[in-house]
């Protein structure tokens, strides 16, 4: 990929190879208090009540999602687009090949119907769908859908992480303050309203069957929003 370091989505794919290291600690040492809160729960939670037997796990980041699924019994494929983290992911596996991971972009998964091809019972975006366009990306991943198949997509609370700033679509920046360990660079990511997010899938062909707010145990606020999808038919 020609990287341009103006371009945000290009920073956003760059940020990752930088951070992989202090992700991987935050993440294992567990200390990002949303996850603790309950956003980790909340995702395993809702790939426990599907009855997948195959998962895609869509920007695995170091595999943690991908490692307790396969412990679970599933067949996992964890891919991501830097090769620093996938690294880490295949470094700390001991699934007996129930899981696997692969270095793939969200280009070449749209441009390559045979890269991560599947078909997958369950497709899982964790935190995952954080640039813009977003809906090339949301129909290559409805292209790998089994029948029947499920999108599950966790992402940011609208209404929490738009602060004091307007309530519109748009490219922000995320510094990883509060995450206990230092991160080398930032990380534009691109905020969508709620309504974006329905319209954006529904233009992939996919279309919102349930939606879950998992809560902060204390603060009662939302920590994160998570979608349900399936496609059309």
């Amino acid at each position: 990929m020609n990287t341009n370091a103006s371009n945000p989505d290009d920073r956003l794919v760059a940020s990752w190879d930088a951070n992989a290291l202090a992700w991987t600690t935050a993440v294992r040492e567990q200390r990002i208090p949303s996850r603790r809160a309950g956003t980790d729960a909340a995702i395993l939670n809702a790939c426990a009540r599907s009855r997948a037997g195959t998962v895609l796990d869509l920007g695995c980041g170091e595999g943690w999602l991908a490692r307790a699924l396969a412990d679970a019994g599933r067949r996992v494929l964890g891919i991501d687009a830097s090769a620093a983290l996938i690294a880490q992911a295949r470094a700390h596996d001991v699934s007996d090949g129930r899981a696997c991971y692969e270095t793939i972009s969200y280009e070449r998964l749209i441009a390559d119907v045979t890269s991560a091809a599947g078909p997958f019972d369950l497709i899982v975006g964790n935190f995952a769908l954080l640039g813009d366009p977003l809906v090339p990306l949301l129909q290559a991943l409805a292209l790998r859908l089994a029948p029947a198949g499920q999108l599950l997509i966790q992402t940011v609370h609208p209404v929490v992480a738009v602060g004091e700033g307007a309530y519109a679509n748009g490219w922000r920046e995320e510094t990883f303050q509060g995450f206990g360990v230092p991160f080398p660079s930032t990380m534009p990511w691109y905020f969508r309203t709620l309504g974006s997010w329905i319209a954006e899938l529904n233009a992939a062909g996919l279309f919102v069957t349930a939606i879950e707010e998992p809560m902060h145990p204390d603060s009662g606020r939302p920590l994160s929003l998570l979608l349900h999808c399936e496609a059309g038919t």
